[in-house]
């Protein structure tokens, strides 16, 4: 079983998430990307990026205008890349093996009202969003 959180961007409390900035995930990501450039836009035009931090540390992430999907993160440098497209485009990680919701204070008061009360909300950093998904362990 793999871990997947995703990372989905609401507005003024709305129930449906808003399609994420594309050019802000390829700008964040592409730096990172270590898989074949060729891959990275599919014909319906999702992306796909398979990145790697400093660390060594990796993840797959696919993003369309429904949302991002964060694959297999390994536990490091990564999360701050993730943490870094999730401040840029104003968006919200829900981890859906728990259904914990982890965002910045700003982000939380764009949730809709039933979700705003369970959130967590951290400064949004690559060490935080780790450790709020992964536990303190990481």
């Amino acid at each position: 079983m793999s871990y997947s959180p995703s990372i989905y961007k609401f507005v003024d409390g709305g129930d449906v998430p808003v399609p994420p900035d594309l050019d802000v995930v390829r700008a964040v990501l592409e730096p990172h990307d270590v898989g074949d450039p060729r891959l990275t836009v599919a014909e319906d035009g999702s992306l796909q990026f398979w990145i790697r931090a400093s660390d060594g540390s990796e993840a797959e992430i696919s993003a369309d205008e429904t949302g991002i999907l964060v694959e297999r993160p390994h536990a490091g440098g990564v999360f701050a890349i993730v943490a870094e497209l999730v401040s840029r485009l104003g968006a919200v990680v829900i981890d859906s093996s728990t259904g914990s919701i982890v965002c910045r204070e700003e982000e939380r008061t764009q949730l809709p009202a039933a979700m705003q009360e369970d959130a967590v909300v951290i400064e949004m950093t690559g060490e935080a969003l780790s450790a709020a998904l992964l536990g303190a362990a990481s």
